[in-house]
């Protein structure tokens, strides 16, 4: 059962939008409850558990005595002093932002636990030693396709991605930040959720800030937070985009139920796929040669605009392509 956010404002169609956009984030693990009055409030309190309560500013001092674990303030912007346990929140933004501190909030509270639970999730890795092969898009399309029915989490392990000036956010956390917790022995769910953005129906984690946080990174460390990160049970897929790992990959690529290898046929990357094929005969990995699923991808020539790129992805040939694999109708000659 999840935990309840209440929520009160002085607008009682504030707190209803926020509610209702709320509760279609199916990773975030709490239910929202929005109320028209004090009393309905109390009156719920009085015999419902509340985690966490969001108030307007004009009624905080209405309900400084609720059993709330945790009280938040909505500030209209505002100079607020901070009181113990009411952090004040601007309300004025989207409810994704609001939702994100909201996590910030509470998992920086102590005795905070993940409350989320479920089926695994299936880990999609996407890698290809080849440079240039459309490896990004591919994983972008697909997360973006396969979002429409399930629930899709994207992580891109690049050491220079360009998600970062693609997407039209301000990263207040990136996989550099989640990394450093999961060493820290610091990793929940609750805490993963402050960094998690959205683009479309796909959920996302920022990538790392700089080159140097993954090139510390071992192969251990991301094999082992990405499994903790699947048993959570918040997604059905996690979509990896391996970067420059080198041979490392190989480790990253074991955990993977579905591994795709976006290939081109020019003689350099024909040569660069067997050098990694006969690292993984050497390195006993024979299994995961068979697993592999090659792809000969559409190359797209008609996208001209960075702030189009995105959608233009999904309804383009390479869309076409990732909806037709999804389906099975991939044959040989087009997988490679």
């Amino acid at each position: 059962m999840k935990r309840v956010i209440a929520v009160y404002d002085v607008d009682p169609f504030y707190a209803d939008r926020f509610a209702k956009v709320a509760n279609q984030k199916e990773t975030v693990p709490f239910t929202v409850i929005a109320f028209t009055s004090i009393e309905r409030l109390k009156r719920y309190m009085e015999e419902n558990p509340v985690e966490i309560l969001l108030v307007d500013v004009g009624a905080r001092e209405l309900v400084k005595d609720c059993p709330a674990r945790q009280i938040l303030t909505l500030s209209d912007g505002e100079l607020i002093p901070v009181e113990k346990g009411q952090a004040s929140i601007y309300k004025y933004q989207s409810a994704e932002g609001i939702l994100r501190e909201v996590m910030a909030c509470y998992s920086a509270a102590p005795e905070t636990e993940a409350a989320v639970s479920g089926v695994a999730a299936k880990i999609i890795g996407v890698y290809s030693p080849v440079n240039r092969c459309l490896k990004t898009s591919f994983c972008l399309a697909l997360g973006q396709i396969m979002s429409r029915d399930h629930k899709v989490l994207y992580l891109n392990l690049e050491d220079c991605s360009a998600l970062a000036k693609l997407m039209p956010e301000s990263f207040k956390g990136n996989l550099s930040d989640a990394l450093y917790y999961y060493r820290q022995g610091n990793y929940n769910w609750v805490k993963l959720a402050t960094m998690v953005y959205t683009w479309g129906g796909l959920d996302y984690i920022a990538p790392a800030r700089y080159p140097e946080d993954l090139a510390s990174v071992t192969a251990e460390t991301i094999t082992g937070f990405l499994s903790c990160l699947a048993r959570e049970g918040v997604y059905d897929a996690v979509i990896v985009d391996i970067g420059q790992f080198g041979r490392l990959a190989a480790e990253i690529l074991d955990i993977c139920q579905t591994v795709y290898m976006p290939v081109k046929e020019d003689v350099l990357s024909a040569a660069k796929i067997e050098i990694f094929e006969e690292y993984l005969d050497a390195s006993g990995r024979k299994n995961l040669r068979c697993q592999i699923q090659k792809l000969k991808l559409p190359y797209h020539s008609n996208f001209s605009r960075r702030e189009d790129y995105l959608e233009q992805l999904i309804w383009g040939e390479l869309g076409d392509y990732v909806r037709r694999l999804l389906k099975g109708k991939i044959n040989e000659q087009d997988a490679g």
